[in-house]
């Protein structure tokens, strides 16, 4: 199976920066697309940006592409976040799609846990 295992999260003054890492382990021979999506309290999951297996990325949002920068190894997605916002706080979710095993495409996407950013003085 796959694990997800976020982290970097944390307290920020406005105008910080916070790095998110992600980790995939177990049976994987490929992932085409990692992402970050996130949840701020009361409102719905949100995408962030997504990166592909050859590099191709999608930020959600100009003011995301501006401010965060998506790259990725193998089986690790990274969020570089800088110039951050109060409104920028939620979970940050990693997410993983169409992940090969070897053999087969897992039939699920995968998500982690979250990591939480607070963008605060």
């Amino acid at each position: 199976q796959v694990q997800v295992a976020e982290s970097g999260g944390g307290l920020v003054q406005p105008g910080g920066s916070l790095r998110l890492s992600c980790a995939a382990s177990g049976t994987i021979f490929s992932i085409f697309s990692m992402g970050w999506y996130r949840q701020a309290p009361g409102k719905q999951r949100e995408l962030v940006a997504t990166i592909t297996n050859y590099g191709k990325t999608n930020y959600a949002a100009d003011s995301m592409r501006d401010r965060f920068t998506i790259s990725r190894t193998k089986n690790t997605v990274y969020l570089q976040m800088n110039s951050l916002k109060p409104e920028d706080t939620a979970a940050y979710f990693c997410y993983l799609n169409r992940v090969f095993n070897g053999s087969y495409y897992y039939p699920e996407d995968f998500w982690g846990q979250g990591t939480q950013v607070t963008v605060s003085s």
